[in-house]
């Protein structure tokens, strides 16, 4: 059997606007999406296809930049180009507004939960990384703002299991974060990039950190051990790039945490996968392209996101604002 991708669905998720983000809840069951209409849609499957099932308006003034979903699952945080984030509580089949969290200078970009779903990240195009703290009466304060970009920073995400945190933005770096004596320290600044990075996604167990910039290649960084005791940086090297595949901006890179497999979204219009060869050294591993969509969509794919639980599946989203749904297969 060869590698495949292939079309399952594709439905237009936000007419007349920019599909800019998508993301699965932590069971799998449920995908939200956001855009340049302000709105945020979440979709559940009912048989074969995904329907719509409710629309979260009148939470932002701006553009929807991103969603996440908390690890419980039962709450969704979005960030929005008005330079706020909504916290948004499922109750039974809607959502409500719970807060709003205020405080960046301009654009939220991104926002991600930490993995035991009690800290919460945001960055901004005012070059900060925020890290609030969420109480068990669903309060959110601000415990720290990191600036150790100098210039807007694009993505946050999280260490599957550790309160790690990386950032990445449009001054070409990726920045590590630990919190040290009740603040929150840039650990480590892994340079290597020659042009605005846009997004970040950790391997399955941690270790290694993907990377995907404008200069067109995909970075993979593996941590090496301090040689210090507590309180030394982390150390990050790069063991692989990944060059001469994408045509254009790779804006965002997800690695599935089923099956190893990576994947990307690129402004060539492109969604591709690639797969890594198990028997090369883990110091100098191997990617070779496994499939590839050349025309997924036909503008700029911005994000692509694996189904946690359903191994192969796969959702991209479009600057003409649709969703595909993808099934990709591998020959073992």
């Amino acid at each position: 059997m060869k590698d495949t991708l292939a079309l399952l669905q594709k439905f237009n998720a936000h007419p007349d606007s920019r599909c800019w983000y998508v993301a699965w809840n932590p069971k799998g069951t449920l995908l939200a999406s956001c855009g340049g209409d302000r709105a945020i849609r979440i979709w559940g499957r009912e048989g074969d296809s995904w329907e719509c099932k409710t629309v979260l308006q009148d939470g932002h003034q701006r553009a929807v930049r991103k969603v996440a979903w908390s690890p419980c699952g039962n709450y969704l945080a979005s960030a929005s180009f008005d330079a706020t984030t909504c916290i948004w509580k499922k109750k039974n089949d809607d959502f409500e507004c719970l807060t709003v969290l205020e405080g960046h200078e301009n654009e939220v970009k991104c926002v991600a939960w930490a993995p035991t779903g009690n800290l919460l990240a945001t960055c901004s195009r005012d070059k900060s990384v925020w890290i609030w703290e969420v109480d068990e009466e669903d309060e959110y304060e601000c415990v720290s703002v990191v600036n150790s970009h100098t210039q807007d920073v694009k993505h946050v995400v999280w260490h599957p299991t550790q309160e790690l945190l990386a950032s990445c933005s449009y001054d070409n770096n990726v920045c590590v974060y630990k919190e040290e004596d009740d603040d929150w320290e840039c650990r480590a600044t892994l340079e290597g990039h020659t042009s605005t990075v846009w997004g970040l996604t950790f391997d399955p167990s941690g270790q290694r950190l993907a990377s995907c910039s404008d200069d067109r290649t995909v970075k993979i960084w593996k941590e090496c051990q301090p040689g210090g005791g507590q309180g030394t940086d982390t150390a990050w090297k790069c063991v692989c790039t990944l060059s001469g595949f994408h045509g254009r901006t790779v804006y965002d890179i997800a690695w599935c945490p089923l099956t190893g497999a990576l994947a990307t979204a690129c402004g060539d219009d492109g969604v591709r996968v690639f797969k890594e060869d198990e028997t090369a050294d883990p110091d100098q591993p191997v990617f070779s392209l496994s499939a590839h969509v050349p025309k997924a969509h036909s503008q700029d794919v911005n994000c692509i996101a694996w189904n946690p639980k359903e191994a192969g599946l796969l959702v991209s989203c479009s600057d003409n604002g649709e969703i595909a749904v993808w099934n990709y297969q591998s020959e073992v």
